[in-house]
């Protein structure tokens, strides 16, 4: 496999797993790089979730990207002038904001296997 065709192939996955997340739910972009079979890949998953903005696609309705972020719990997209809305749309599906910006990530973190049991995973 070229490097081309895996960077497709973690792009394709991370994409699926994305359309997954439930609203009030998040995922972190190293959750999704290790779910998408390439741990320590989070600055890829990154990428991946870059590219959405670049292209506008982002603000697609079919595609939850608001609900990827970081490991501390806070969304990344200051620098990309895309913080406050990633964060209004977040806020408008109940995830709730401490005054550094971090979320509950023990009680918001997703995982699909939670959609295939019904079960919330225990940390």
């Amino acid at each position: 496999m070229n490097a081309a065709s895996s960077e497709e192939g973690l792009r394709a996955r991370v994409l699926a797993l994305v359309a997954q997340i439930p609203p009030g739910r998040v995922m972190t972009y190293g959750q999704l790089a290790t779910l998408a079979g390439q741990p320590g890949a989070a600055r890829q998953v990154g990428y991946v979730m870059n590219g959405l903005m670049d292209t506008g696609s982002a603000h697609s309705p079919g595609l939850p990207w608001q609900r990827v972020i970081n490991a501390q719990g806070k969304v990344s997209t200051d620098k990309l002038g895309f913080g406050d809305l990633q964060r209004g749309l977040l806020r408008a599906e109940g995830v709730e904001f401490d005054a550094s910006g971090k979320c509950d990530l023990g009680r918001l973190q997703w995982w699909p296997e939670e959609a295939a049991t019904g079960q919330e995973r225990l940390l």
